[in-house]
């Protein structure tokens, strides 16, 4: 059965067709297109929210720094 069913898909001709009109497309464009601009839009976001917790870092050393130069530091407290 199965040796039939090879013979009959040997026999059957190759489809035809020019290699140099295969192309995407309009499709092809669209899709490639919107996956590129999503790429851009995350990096764009990924770039603000890594500011933003650099920043909430820089901030928060430097109120550790002046509470720590005002001498109401966690280690002076006399509980």
């Amino acid at each position: 059965m199965i040796s039939r069913i090879l013979t009959l898909a040997a026999q059957v001709p190759a489809a035809k067709f020019d290699e140099e009109s295969v192309t995407p497309g309009w499709v092809g464009f669209l899709i490639t297109f919107l996956i590129a601009a999503a790429v851009v839009l995350l990096c764009i976001d990924l770039v603000r929210r890594i500011r933003r917790v650099r920043y909430r870092g820089e901030i928060r050393e430097q109120l550790e720094a002046e509470r720590l130069a005002a001498g109401s530091g966690p280690e002076n407290k006399d509980d």
